[in-house]
This record gives C-alpha cells, sequence and structure tokens, in this order.
C-alpha cells in the first residue's frame, strides 16, 4: 500500500485507490493498494499439497542449499492473476525447469515469486503516484524470512524495514482504537512509537537484477490464456 495522503490517485496500471483512515474532524487519507492473489499461501501449498517441507519456516534452510533459482520461476496464478495485470484466465505455472533443477531451486523461485509479484505492483505505484519508492516497510509473517527479505531489497533496488511490531494490521486497529479514546493525543505519538528491528540493504547488480525480472515477466506471460469457455 502506498499512502497519497488527501489526494484520491486513479490508478491507471491495475492498482486499486481505497481509503487508508480517517480521523474525527480530518479529511480522509487515501492510498493505492496493489492486491497480490498468492504470496504466503504458496509457501503453504508446497508444505500442505507438496510436502516439500515439513514446516513453513523449512522453506527458507531449503532455499540456501542453492546459490540462486538456477533458472526456474514459480508464478503462482492458482486462481488468475490479480494486481496489476488482473487475468482471470491465468493459471500458475513453473518455468525454466531443467535436469539440473533441486528442491532447493524450486524452494527458492518459491520465495522469489513474492518478491518479483512485489516489484511489478511498486512500478505501477511509482507511475501512479509520480513518486519513486525510497525505501518499503513490509509487515506480516513472512517477514521473519531473512533470504527473502534480502532478495526483495535486490530487486527492489531499495532498502527493506521490519519495525519491532510486525503485525502491522492488528497494530493500526489498536491504534485507531487509541485515539479515538483519547489515550494517544494524536497521530505524532503513534510515529514516536515505531521503531526498527532489522534493515536489508540492496546488494545485487542491475544486470542480474533486470535480467532476472525479464525472465519473470516471461514466465507470467505464460500463465495467460489457459483457461479455455469449456472448462
Amino acid at each position: 500500500m502506498l499512502n497519497t495522503g488527501d489526494r484520491l490517485v486513479e490508478s491507471d496500471r491495475g492498482l486499486l485507490t481505497t481509503v487508508g483512515c480517517r480521523i474525527t474532524g480530518q479529511p480522509p487519507t487515501y492510498a493505492l493498494e496493489g492486491s497480490i492473489a498468492v504470496t504466503g499461501g504458496l509457501v503453504q501449498w508446497l508444505r500442505d499439497n507438496i510436502t516439500l517441507v515439513g514446516s513453513a519456516p523449512e522453506i527458507e534452510t531449503l532455499a540456501r542449499t542453492v546459490e540462486d533459482n538456477g533458472g526456474c520461476y514459480f508464478v503462482p496464478a492458482f486462481s488468475g492473476l490479480f494486481a496489476p495485470h488482473w487475468r482471470s484466465d491465468a493459471r500458475g505455472v513453473i518455468a525454466g525447469l531443467t535436469a539440473y533443477t533441486t528442491k532447493g531451486h524450486l524452494a527458492r523461485a518459491v520465495l522469489e515469486a513474492t518478491a518479483w509479484q512485489t516489484r511489478e505492483v511498486v512500478e505501477a505505484m511509482n507511475a501512479d503516484a509520480g513518486v519513486e519508492l525510497r525505501s518499503l516497510r513490509v509487515d506480516g509473517g513472512m517477514t521473519a524470512n531473512n533470504l527473502l527479505m534480502q532478495f526483495l531489497a535486490d530487486v527492489l533496488d531499495v532498502p527493506v524495514v521490519r519495525p519491532i511490531v510486525a503485525e502491522t494490521v492488528s497494530l493500526g486497529a489498536a491504534y485507531a482504537a487509541g485515539l479515538g479514546v483519547s489515550f494517544w493525543p494524536d497521530v505524532e505519538a503513534l510515529r514516536a512509537n515505531w521503531h526498527k528491528a532489522a534493515e536489508w540493504l540492496p546488494s545485487m547488480d542491475a544486470a542480474t537484477r533486470q535480467r532476472g525480472y525479464r525472465k519473470w515477466r516471461k514466465a507470467v506471460a505464460r500463465t495467460m490464456d489457459w483457461v479455455d469457455d469449456d472448462d
């Protein structure tokens, strides 16, 4: 999500325009939202449906057994592609398989799918808002995966920051309630509560980044036009 302040930005690139919040006596704050269909759910799918790992945290250990994805890309369009494509006819693909591919490469491709999908959304946000992303603040369970966080910083070419309280949705609800009953005097008091727990800086060279993104987009193109009228 990208906070656009009191400016309601209509997306031309497949994003959603939503209300971020509204504090009593103040105008609404709007945001651009990029809805991605499958991120952490792909790790669960690998665990429960394919049983390649016994628990979600094991995927990082498995992915670290290889240096890179070995040319393997996983586009999890299980129910179509969401932002920024919006293609209900798409279905998931694993592209670039060779005899060299191992389960470590598959695990790495699963993690990298979240980062590449995020890059697609960030590019759309940069263009819609006319503001370049300078850093990405992350939250949720997947932020515990250090390999993914580093790769995310690499493909976005910006710092990725994890706060001490990683459950931002729950924290936001508590903050809204606290403001409503005057437990906190204003939003400035809330900003003072925010603290950084970890930060990842980009270390990937530009040529590698662009080659990987080009391959990702080729894999995405292969997911489309899969569903037929008689399916």
